[in-house]
């Protein structure tokens, strides 16, 4: 069976920008793709749709983001349901990594490679927001993107030099809503929690760049939600590392290194200091161009 990678992301800086009158919120930010990554194979032919997941398990196929992209892809290029998935799940569901986002970006980038291409990035585009903000991020297949919007307006970046990192997963969970809820409270009206500022290309093309930007506007809200997100960061720091922030809203924690050594040494001594976790390493900056399956 073909099979495709949907890699892991974290936000390089992330700012929360003017709350629109629907509700939603503008956003500023940096997706990074990670070396992380679940694994989707795809079996074309057969009538109907059907999943099975390996791994944690995420309730009822239906629901799950494979199945949906699925059913979008098929109504969209006017093609009977015909396709069987087995997702190999290793990216922590509900952690601010992009997981959901980036298997159903995979699921339709296999799925329209496997059909002959019927739709085009356009299209492919318009599912993909439909489905998630993150989800357009995954599709155009950048190492580095820089995001406005909801997360579907893009500029595409060249890829980092591969770094490598760390990913700290505690057990709890910090739901989306919530977390834009609690920063509301903590930033009061007004049109946003971040100043303005400017970007300049030069800052976007080097990790020692990035770290004096590096931010997340989630912080003190998943802080809030889970004090030990705060020890994990500054824990993190302590180990050496160049970046350490929040994954999206959270709960996850990330952290990049000068070299593999330093990064490794980190994750033995936060694996035994918070017991209550998933300490993983991983590269931060990879070009899945060049990890396609």
């Amino acid at each position: 069976m073909p099979t495709f990678t949907a890699h892991a992301k974290v936000n390089l800086f992330l700012r929360v920008l003017a709350r629109e009158s629907s509700g939603y919120h503008q956003i500023e930010t940096l997706f990074c793709l990670l070396d992380l990554h679940d694994d989707l194979a795809i079996e074309t032919g057969t009538p109907g749709l059907s999943l099975n997941v390996t791994g944690p398990d995420l309730g009822e196929p239906r629901r799950n983001l494979v199945w949906r992209a699925a059913e979008s892809f098929f109504v969209r290029a006017g093609i009977r349901e015909n396709a069987h998935f087995i997702l190999e799940k290793r990216i922590p569901a509900g952690a601010g990594l992009g997981g959901g986002s980036s298997d159903a970006a995979a699921t339709l980038l296999g799925l329209n490679s496997l059909h002959g291409s019927p739709l085009g990035m356009e299209a492919m585009l318009e599912l993909g927001a439909a489905l998630g903000s993150d989800v357009p991020f995954f599709i155009t297949r950048a190492p580095l993107a820089l995001a406005w919007g909801r997360g579907e307006r893009l500029l595409r970046l060249p890829a980092l030099e591969p770094a490598p990192a760390l990913i700290v997963v505690p057990d709890q969970r910090i739901a989306t809503s919530s977390a834009y809820h609690t920063l509301d409270s903590l930033s009061g009206p007004g049109p946003g929690s971040t100043e303005p500022s400017a970007i300049d290309a030069e800052s976007l093309t080097t990790w020692s760049a990035l770290e004096k930007r590096a931010r997340n506007d989630f912080v003190d809200a998943a802080i809030l939600a889970l004090p030990v997100i705060r020890d994990i960061l500054d824990s993190c720091l302590a180990c050496g590392a160049r970046i350490a922030s929040l994954a999206g809203s959270g709960s996850a924690c990330f952290a990049t290194f000068h070299d593999a050594a330093i990064r490794d040494a980190a994750v033995t001594r936060l694996a035994a200091r918070f017991a209550d976790t998933a300490v993983v390493p991983t590269r931060c900056g990879v070009d899945p161009h060049q990890t396609l399956v």
